[in-house]
């Protein structure tokens, strides 16, 4: 069988895509190279800014130390390459952004925005957690057990290495809210399920912090137990975000008159359907309302009322669906309120979902 030929028009959309996502990618690229160029000049001091924690805690008489020939002139300049990285996430952020955005749903760009400003947010605030109070302890504890007649002279590579990897532990610890907000948003697990895990998580916490800090008890636990506790703020926000995601839904308008059967059946644990489920939905009620003949049965049918037959619900279900495609909100929502207020069960489970991505 010969596969018909690809549309022009999808053609053209693809290399549109295409063109779009290199000029974001260059613009990425721009703003981390010009960031780079103003630190620059500025590298010796950045290497000094690091590494203050650690020489402040030196044996009297010591200092770092290079051992490579270009470990002066390279290893602040990685530091400050990795500096503009950091700095300009922001700015990749917005570009990432600008580039997803159109594609996105109404009620998936509110979700969006407040989670990538979070995690940002969250992924500064895990390195100052580390430079302020972490780096302090760990390296005060390494100086207190060097074995006497050792002189502690660190190579700034190693050192430069090391914290890095604090740097990004701390930083991707503290992104535990986002992620259980996120996991709980998608349907894969719920509050309740996350809150009789406590205790396993928190054991997680503390084995994630043995592997990623110093073999010592502090650094473990001042990784361990902040974890845990951006654990418990990520429940709280999630349980939030259902509730909020719950109000929109089931309260369009200030619809009063929507089943207090399908209410409760909806709230509390509303997982939205995804595109194949939805129109598998309308498929499986469209010919079940085939199949169901006798019109006597349609009339004594409590979910429906007089003035809307059935046949009329299941076309304004497809009505409705196909004015959100077309971009047509309003005119879908009037329709799917009357199927929440006339219609049975599931007709009513494909009218929410269908408001949800309306939302």
């Amino acid at each position: 069988m010969i596969d018909p030929p690809e549309s022009p028009d999808r053609h053209q959309s693809f290399i549109a895509h295409l063109i779009e996502l290199r000029d974001r990618l260059m613009r990425m690229l721009l703003g981390v190279a010009l960031l780079l160029l103003c630190l620059f000049p500025f590298s010796s001091e950045l290497y000094h800014l690091i590494a203050a924690p650690m020489i402040a805690r030196l044996p009297q008489g010591a200092q770092m130390i290079a051992t490579q020939v270009a470990s002066p002139f390279l290893v602040p300049f990685k530091l400050t390459l990795m500096a503009a990285v950091f700095l300009s996430v922001p700015w990749l952020l917005y570009q990432f952004w600008g580039f997803v955005a159109p594609g996105l749903y109404q009620h998936e760009k509110r979700l969006a925005v407040p989670l990538m400003v979070s995690s940002t947010l969250l992924f500064y605030a895990g390195m100052g957690f580390a430079y302020f109070l972490v780096f302090p302890l760990i390296f005060g504890f390494m100086v207190s057990v060097t074995p006497e007649g050792v002189t502690m002279m660190t190579d700034i590579g190693a050192y430069l290495d090391f914290v890095m990897t604090l740097f990004f532990a701390f930083g991707a610890a503290f992104q535990v809210p986002v992620a259980t907000v996120l996991l709980v948003t998608m349907g894969l697990t719920t509050t309740e399920s996350l809150v009789a895990k406590r205790p396993y998580i928190v054991v997680g916490a503390f084995v994630i912090g043995m592997f990623l800090t110093p073999p010592d008890v502090i650094s473990q636990t001042l990784l361990a137990v902040p974890m845990w506790m951006l654990f418990e703020v990520g429940i709280l926000f999630a349980r939030l975000a259902i509730r909020r995601g719950d109000e929109a839904t089931l309260s369009p308008r200030g619809s009063a008159d929507v089943q207090p059967a399908v209410l409760a059946g909806a709230s509390g644990h509303f997982k939205p359907l995804s595109e194949r489920e939805m129109e598998e939905e309308l498929d499986a009620i469209e010919h079940q309302d085939e199949e169901d003949q006798d019109p006597a049965d349609a009339e004594l049918d409590g979910h429906h009322s007089e003035i809307i037959p059935p046949d009329d619900l299941e076309e304004a279900l497809k009505q409705a669906n196909r004015l959100r495609f077309d971009g047509r909100y309003d005119e879908a929502r009037e329709l799917l309120y009357d199927v929440l207020q006339h219609g049975d069960e599931k007709q009513a489970e494909v009218a929410l979902n269908i408001l949800h991505q309306l939302d």
